[in-house]
């Protein structure tokens, strides 16, 4: 078993599908602390300015403090559900894939979420499902496993006993490869994201990378995930 561990982010962006389509179990790692105004709230699309933000607001009490699993969405103005949902109609209402995804996107932005990793979570199972990825999804906070850091990430696979660990491409937790020997003690071989941002094309010009991956689902629908994974339907649409 191939295994990875990512906090659930917010639209996430084209890297987090790459990292997780490499694995077959994917763990939502939300019983860690909360980083405000990072992905987890909020991500970019493109429009025709350029890029503009879609946020999340959060309650204020105790957020930098919080674990990501008991954040909750500050819903006493609403108005940033309308807002998200209106900058994505018009940011991409003309391009050749929005009907086929724009009723889960609107009815997305219409529902009252409580708690944010509930919402990031709805989103990314769907975004799987539309990229045709079929990893499993666990959530960290079910597994009772509490900690911090690389050390954490360690427990989880000591738990679950994956033979592969896939590690972003800033190594395990964000700290390089001075951890992995403990997970080569465990009989778990780490392999490293290698994740190179695809040039594609958008509905404006020019191109801008790191967007969110609704960008490149409106614009190729079925053919997203290879273009994620560098196949060929890029360069042949790029060209």
């Amino acid at each position: 078993m191939k295994l990875t561990i990512h906090q659930p982010e917010y639209m996430p962006w084209l890297g987090f599908f790459h990292k997780i389509n490499m694995a077959d179990v994917y763990i939502a790692l939300d019983n860690v602390q909360y980083r405000h105004k990072y992905f987890q709230n909020r991500n970019k699309i493109r429009d025709v300015s350029g890029e503009t933000w879609l946020n999340v607001p959060v309650s204020r009490k105790d957020r930098r403090s919080k674990l990501i699993k008991d954040v909750e969405i500050d819903n006493t103005d609403i108005k940033w559900q309308k807002n998200n949902w209106k900058r994505i109609y018009f940011g991409y209402k003309g391009a050749p894939y929005f009907n086929e995804y724009a009723s889960y996107f609107e009815n997305l932005c219409s529902t009252e979420w409580k708690l944010l990793v509930d919402l990031n979570l709805d989103i990314i199972k769907n975004c799987l499902k539309f990229l045709g990825i079929t990893t499993k999804i666990i959530r960290a906070s079910e597994l009772g496993i509490e900690g911090q850091g690389e050390q954490l990430i360690l427990d989880i696979c000591k738990a679950l006993k994956p033979d592969v660990y896939i590690s972003g491409m800033s190594g395990i937790a964000g700290r390089g490869k001075e951890f992995e020997k403990f997970f080569l003690k465990e009989g778990i071989k780490v392999v490293y994201q290698d994740f190179h941002h695809p040039v594609y094309k958008q509905l404006y010009e020019p191109f801008i990378p790191n967007m969110s991956s609704v960008d490149l689902l409106f614009n190729y629908g079925k053919d997203s995930l290879n273009i994620i994974k560098g196949g060929k339907e890029q360069n042949e649409k790029s060209s």
